[in-house]
């Protein structure tokens, strides 16, 4: 049966740069709202700074709004953590003769996303690859109706035979040639 179902796993926002910008924003944003608040009370909240020196008009203000702002940030990033949005996985069944590709989204009505396609729908297997200041490269579904579905996950760009290796792989197996986009 392993032969006639092939299943990829996506990692979603549960990814260590996720984790990392989470704790940066958390930790830079609580001490630029006690720095703000130390400005504002006169009392010293930061251990390791003296912000009661600084006039609360305009720089405690601003202190707190980029504090604030950070934490906000902080805190939306610890949701799509906790909710791990984008994660899922593609499912290519010979036997049902059916590609699942299926995602979380954010809670709600639709947080289950869940796209079927036939393989006979299929035209190619596509690879795109493109350098530069944002280098991406994904492998998409190219399906006769012209629309290009992407396979791949939103992350750090994989290495180029790497990528290549994989979508060779998957074009072996659904019997679909390799296009390059």
């Amino acid at each position: 049966m392993e032969e006639n179902i092939r299943q990829d796993n996506i990692v979603g926002s549960r990814r260590f740069s996720n984790y990392f910008w989470g704790a940066f924003l958390a930790i830079g944003g609580i001490s630029f709202l006690l720095a703000g608040l130390s400005s504002y009370f006169k009392v010293n909240l930061l251990p390791f700074a003296n912000p009661t020196e600084l006039v609360f008009i305009p720089q405690g203000v601003v202190m707190m709004f980029y504090g604030a702002l950070s934490l906000s940030l902080s805190l939306y990033i610890g949701a799509t953590i906790l909710w791990d949005i984008g994660s899922g996985y593609n499912e290519y069944n010979k036997l049902e003769n059916l590609i699942k590709i299926v995602r979380r989204g954010f809670p709600g009505k639709n947080r289950e996303i869940l796209l079927t396609y036939p393989v006979t729908s299929v035209q190619a297997i596509g690879i795109k690859i493109s350098e530069g200041l944002n280098p991406q490269r994904s492998i998409y579904l190219c399906l006769k109706d012209e629309r290009k579905i992407p396979l791949t996950p939103v992350q750090q760009p994989n290495s180029i035979s790497n990528l290549e290796k994989q979508a060779a792989d998957l074009a072996k197996f659904l019997d679909l040639k390799l296009e390059n986009l």
